[in-house]
C-alpha cells in the first residue's frame, strides 16, 4: 500500500526513482515505504550504512531500498492522519488572526 492513501503497491521490485501512486500521486521509492523505515530512529532508518535523504517522502537514490512488504495490501493509509493534523493547525492558526 502506498504509506499515503493505502492503495496497494502492485509493482515488482526493484521500484522505479520514477514511479508515483496511481491514486495520490506520492512517490513511490521514497524511504516512507522502505522496510528499513524506522521513525525516530537515526535518520529514521534501521539501515545503519544508507544514508539518509532529507525528505523521506520524496523519491530517493538509496542503495538500500527494498519495498515493506505490508505495503502490498490495501490499507487505511496515514492520509486522513495527515489532514486532520493539518485542520488542528489551521484552527489554531487561525485564533491569533
Amino acid at each position: 500500500m502506498c504509506w499515503y492513501c493505502g492503495s496497494p503497491i502492485k509493482d515488482s521490485e526493484p521500484l522505479g526513482r520514477s514511479l508515483r501512486c496511481i491514486d495520490c500521486g506520492k512517490d513511490m521509492r521514497s524511504c516512507r515505504n522502505c522496510r528499513f523505515y524506522l521513525s525516530g530512529g537515526r535518520g529514521d532508518c534501521s539501515e545503519s550504512r544508507a544514508e539518509s535523504p532529507p525528505d523521506k517522502e520524496r523519491a530517493n537514490f538509496c542503495e538500500w531500498f527494498s519495498l515493506n512488504p505490508r505495503f502490498r495490501e490495501a490499507s487505511v493509509g496515514e492520509k486522513k492522519a495527515i489532514d486532520q493534523a493539518a485542520a488542528a493547525r489551521s484552527a489554531f492558526d487561525g485564533l491569533f488572526k
